[in-house]
C-alpha cells in the first residue's frame, strides 16, 4: 500500500524538479525618424490642393 503511494509521489517530484524554465529578453529598439522639411511642404500643397477641390470639407 506505501509503495503504491511512495511511487506516484517520487514520479511528480521528480517531474517537479526538471521543469524547464523560459526566459525572454528584449533589448529596446532605436528607431531613428528624420522628417524633411520637403514632407511637410507636400502635405501642405496636397491639402491646399485637396481644399481647393472641396470647399466644403472643413
Amino acid at each position: 500500500m506505501k509503495r503504491a503511494l511512495i511511487l506516484p509521489l517520487l514520479t511528480v517530484g521528480a517531474l517537479a524538479a526538471c521543469t524547464p524554465t523560459v526566459r525572454v529578453k528584449v533589448d529596446p529598439i532605436n528607431i531613428y525618424a528624420k522628417l524633411d522639411a520637403n514632407v511637410r511642404v507636400q502635405l501642405d500643397k496636397e491639402v491646399q490642393s485637396a481644399i481647393q477641390q472641396n470647399p466644403n470639407l472643413f
